[in-house]
């Protein structure tokens, strides 16, 4: 899979721009504020039907204007895809395939599977669980319909029970049996999601540990850990021995949606004692990663986009993720940078077809 051609209008700092690609290597090169992150970010929005760094829709128009349009020829497979989305101000966002609007956005997620490494992963560390569990929802769910399906519902049920609560709470009231209805509809959905995860875990650990050893040269020893209270008690249990709490605290304090990933380099946390490099090594290792396991599972090879990854970086780690990447099992790759010759050499060393834009 690759993507031929994006065009550009009033998204972010683009009044309108179009872009013919190489099918294997593209560089975005310039100062900073020249939009290069920007035109990764639509290539994800392509893919995801949504920004990468901005999740408020509307902030993603352009200044003074009243709509974005995205349109991108993907050729997957032995076939061309057109992919549209659009957005004007106060309606809701449009995609559209080959012409065809899709009425669910969640029915596009998987077609084009993408992995973008960028300084904004540092989040990935460094922040909340949320985070770390929306990295791997979406690992998942661009192999997997049906665990998004079941994610979407998990969500709904969980924003319909935390309503309750609230109404409890208001109305000085409490029903069980509605309470139990939404514990039952929540178990359902949470288990599966939990056992899906496990098995995701499980595969992509000897993985990820490959490619850290790969990027570091064997210098540390990193591991992930999932973390979920569902692996000693069931999810109905749970719920059901945490209601009094529940209602005082007016939300679910239980579930997978409180699961966690644990990041640790030589059995320690790497957010408190990996250096900056180790950490965007291990960042970088992840997500080269969820390439890996996305190329195996989604039956083609996903786009790679590289934003501002050379910086932070010794030399040695550099040449390691250049080796990785010069590799016919890779793609289409798209890198940004803000050194012109530094990107010049790097793609001169990759041995593979290229294109260098300069905003």
């Amino acid at each position: 899979m690759f993507l031929k051609n994006l065009s550009l209008v009033n998204y972010k700092n683009f009044e309108a721009q179009q872009f013919e690609f190489d099918s294997k290597t593209n560089c975005f090169v310039g100062d900073n504020g020249k939009g290069k992150t920007n035109v990764l970010d639509a290539i994800y929005h392509l893919a995801f039907g949504k920004s990468y760094f901005n999740p408020l829709a509307g902030q993603n128009i352009r200044h003074g204007e009243e709509f974005f349009i995205i349109e991108g020829t993907f050729k997957l497979k032995d076939r061309n895809e057109k992919i549209v989305c659009s957005l004007k101000k106060g309606m809701k966002k449009i995609i559209k395939r080959n012409n065809k609007v899709y009425d669910r956005l969640s029915d596009h997620i998987g077609l084009l599977p993408l992995v973008i490494i960028s300084p904004a992963d540092r989040d990935l560390i460094l922040e909340g669980s949320d985070i770390r569990r929306k990295f791997v929802d979406s690992v998942i769910s661009q192999s997997d319909k049906e665990y998004l399906q079941t994610l979407l519902k998990y969500n709904k049920i969980l924003q319909q029970r935390n309503t309750l609560l609230k109404y409890f709470a208001v109305n000085h009231s409490f029903d069980q049996a509605t309470i139990s209805v939404y514990n039952e509809q929540l178990n359902g959905y949470g288990t599966s999601i939990f056992q899906k995860r496990a098995a995701f875990i499980e595969d992509f650990i000897p993985i990820f540990k490959e490619q850290y050893l790969s990027i570091s040269g064997g210098q540390e020893l990193v591991s992930i850990n999932y973390e979920s209270k569902l692996f000693s008690q069931d999810l109905l249990s749970l719920l059901e021995s945490n209601i009094e709490k529940d209602r005082a605290l007016q939300y679910t304090s239980t579930g997978i949606h409180k699961d966690d990933l644990r990041f640790e380099i030589e059995d320690y946390p790497i957010k408190k004692f990996g250096s900056q490099g180790q950490q965007k090594s291990f960042l970088i290792a992840l997500k080269f990663a969820q390439f890996q396991f996305l190329k195996a599972h989604a039956k083609t090879t996903p786009i790679m986009l590289l934003d501002d990854i050379f910086d932070k970086l010794d030399e040695s780690r550099v040449k390691h993720i250049i080796t990785l990447v010069d590799d016919e099992n890779f793609g289409q790759i798209f890198i940004s940078d803000t050194h012109p010759e530094r990107t010049e050499n790097v793609v001169k060393s990759i041995h593979q077809s290229y294109k260098i834009f300069k905003l």
